[in-house]
């Protein structure tokens, strides 16, 4: 679907800013997108001389025309949601945390443990929170690690390793925000500078490694160690009896059962993005998984449902009946951030093809005497800001991607395209990852059965500690425009940030 796009001038800044300002102050994020998007189709329609009728027709064909164009990644992430619920209720899950009992017998083999299988569940954050705790938890109290250890681990290996696996439902997000063609190419360009994503998985396997805490992460271990652990009855039990009796089914679960689909489907949505591209008719590999990505990470996610049928129906995991509804659930289950991302599309329509927004920024940032080197932190503290106050990452992105991109385009500025949307999605995480109306952030404290301010209050100086380092980092890439210095620099500052800070924290214990 074709649109003329006018130039609106500095009404072409309303949607994107009344969208924030709004998701800021309401802390509700599906009607601020709403509005910013329909406060664009308004001003697009007046200036044609139209009626709001006009508004909502051409506001209601851009969001046709945006789902028609990302309507491989809605199946995508219908499928993918399919397989992760597939996936819990097979008992899978349950049957590794069996096995790892048996192999782990110290805190430090626990804590490794957990955090190497939190990167393992990457393909999605929500599904990541929920299966570690659930496995980990009878294992990490076993040992004494606190409730709050636990939900650290969780939380800082769930978003930060979404948002860098190729292979993922942020990454497709990511990627389909970017723009029309090339999305996925940048989006994996985005990596090296996603310095938070990085560092927080660093500083997880330092923290794991080296046992050592500070601030209220050390009173919760000391606690913890002199067993006065969290009871699970300070979580309130909401399990149904239909829940319970999903548990005793899942004690026949595999290992096998957790590995295997979720194997076949990296393996497959790699090979089928390849397809799809062309590779098997000799386009190299690099372009062709950049062609239609989304299509071969659908036919991986299907491969993943096939495995998953053929494992769990034969040996009466579960009935075909059953199948078939945990498909259903799962679709339902990504119904909310779908919303976000179809809103989000819309307003970057908006934006870009209808009220020319992007031509207006790209010609005052061209204008500007501002060092384009600052813009990655610059953008990085705003990111987190809007996160946190918002608890979603995914709506901060879908706000500022757009935004991003066109201040990228002005003369001079593309250059820092990609350093800025590490940046960007960088600090949509650390706001995340803080925030306490965050859905990950509940998540985790709900799958570590640890009180929700508890984790809160406890893993807050940690990611700042990672988040002031990753500032350091932005200005420093921002500059040298090379990702690779700010992440040598960011891992040494961490390991002696944790050493300095443990043992100033137990001088003042003493």
């Amino acid at each position: 679907m074709e649109f003329t796009m006018i130039e609106a001038g500095w009404l072409s800044l309303i949607p994107p800013v009344l969208a924030i300002t709004l998701a800021l102050i309401t802390k509700e994020v599906y009607s601020s997108l709403f509005i910013g998007v329909f406060s664009g189709t308004l001003i697009y329609a007046f200036a044609g001389g139209g009626s709001i009728f006009t508004a909502a027709s051409t506001m209601f064909d851009l969001m046709y025309s945006k789902m028609a164009d990302n309507a491989y990644m809605i199946i995508f992430l219908s499928l993918l949601w399919g397989v992760v619920i597939l996936v819990s209720k097979s008992g899978g899950s349950e049957a590794y945390g069996r096995w790892a009992g048996k192999k782990l017998n110290s805190k430090r083999s626990a804590a490794i443990a957990t955090s190497l299988l939190g990167l393992l569940i990457f393909i999605d954050d929500g599904f990541n929170s929920l299966t570690v705790g659930t496995v980990m938890r009878p294992i990490t109290d076993r040992l004494r690690i606190s409730r709050e250890k636990l939900a650290y681990i969780i939380d800082a290996t769930a978003a930060p390793i979404c948002i860098i696996a190729p292979v993922s439902s942020w990454a497709v997000a990511v990627a389909s925000e970017v723009s029309e063609e090339g999305g996925f190419n940048v989006f994996l360009s985005t990596i090296p500078y996603n310095m938070y994503a990085l560092m927080t998985i660093v500083m997880v396997f330092v923290i794991a490694v080296t046992g050592k805490d500070f601030g209220p992460m050390k009173k919760a271990e000391d606690n913890a160690a002199k067993g006065l652990q969290n009871s699970a009855a300070d979580i309130q039990d909401m399990a149904s009896d239909d829940d319970k009796k999903e548990e005793g089914k899942s004690a026949q679960g595999k290992v096998i059962d957790l590995v295997l689909p979720l194997l076949v489907l990296v393996v497959c949505a790699i090979l089928g993005m390849a397809y799809v591209g062309g590779f098997f008719e000799g386009v190299s590999f690099s372009e062709a998984i950049g062609y239609n990505p989304t299509g071969g990470l659908t036919l991986g996610a299907f491969a993943g449902l096939l495995t998953a049928f053929v494992l769990y129906i034969p040996r009466k995991l579960m009935s075909a009946k059953q199948f078939i509804s945990y498909i259903v659930e799962g679709i339902g289950n990504i119904v909310p951030p779908m919303l976000i991302l179809i809103l989000a599309w819309s307003l970057g329509g908006v934006c870009r093809q209808l009220i020319g927004t992007g031509v207006f920024i790209s010609g005052f940032v061209s204008n500007s005497n501002l060092p384009l080197g600052f813009l990655p932190v610059i953008i990085f503290i705003i990111a987190a800001f809007m996160s946190f106050s918002m608890g979603t990452s995914w709506g901060t992105f879908g706000m500022l991607i757009p935004i991003v991109t066109m201040i990228c385009s002005a003369d001079g500025a593309g250059v820092y395209l990609v350093p800025a949307l590490g940046a960007t999605l960088a600090g949509s995480v650390y706001g995340d990852h803080c925030s306490p109306i965050s859905d990950t952030t509940i998540l985790s404290s709900t799958g570590a059965e640890c009180p929700h301010i508890r984790h809160v209050e406890t893993q807050l100086p940690y990611a700042t500690l990672v988040a002031v380092i990753c500032g350091i980092g932005y200005l420093i890439s921002g500059f040298l425009l090379n990702p690779w210095v700010s992440i040598v620099v960011g891992i040494i500052l961490i390991i002696l940030a944790v050493n300095v800070l443990n043992r100033f924290g137990e001088k003042m214990g003493r």
